[in-house]
């Protein structure tokens, strides 16, 4: 198997450099276009799913929660109040930089590493390994998934290399 440093920080920087820039790109969009891109700040896929806002946030939150927890450190807690576009740019550079803190000493080796998650609000302690590939990843994915398909169904011109770089 490759590090476990190499899939989780190495891919949640990879994804995460790459959300950056397609904010950008619609940013850039939405200048052309001659609308506000706070507009779609609260844009979501059906009525019944949670606003580009959360994706990001969530996004961000799986990627920090599971570096943090890999490697034994305290789980940074960053509130989930941003309101307009600049500042969700803002929270993916966040989470880049503070990924940029960890090496991979920090992370290999935590494959059997027990590590505390609250699922449906109880304690559960899962090995590292099962944690990242079974809850963190996933969600992860998810949700950099749905924060591009939501731009995309707002007309934004990104593809699948800009999400895959």
């Amino acid at each position: 198997m490759p590090s476990m440093y190499a899939v989780s920080v190495g891919t949640f920087t990879k994804l995460l450099t790459n959300l950056a820039v397609i904010l950008d790109k619609t940013e850039a969009y939405a200048t052309e276009r001659k609308f506000k891109v706070d507009t779609l700040v609260n844009q979501r896929l059906a009525w019944d799913m949670l606003p580009l806002s959360f994706q990001i946030q969530n996004a961000t939150d799986h990627a920090k929660g599971a570096a943090a927890r890999l490697a034994g450190r305290e789980l940074p807690s960053w509130p989930d109040d941003e309101k307009n576009f600049a500042e969700l740019q803002a929270r993916v550079k966040k989470a880049l930089d503070y990924l940029a803190t960890f090496t991979p000493a920090d992370i290999d080796g935590s494959e059997d590493k027990p590590v505390k998650v609250k699922v449906r609000g109880e304690e559960v302690t899962m090995r590292g390994e099962d944690f990242f590939f079974n809850r963190a990843q996933p969600n992860f994915w998810f949700h950099t998934t749905t924060a591009y398909d939501i731009l995309r169904h707002n007309g934004v011109p990104i593809g699948k290399r800009d999400f895959t770089g």
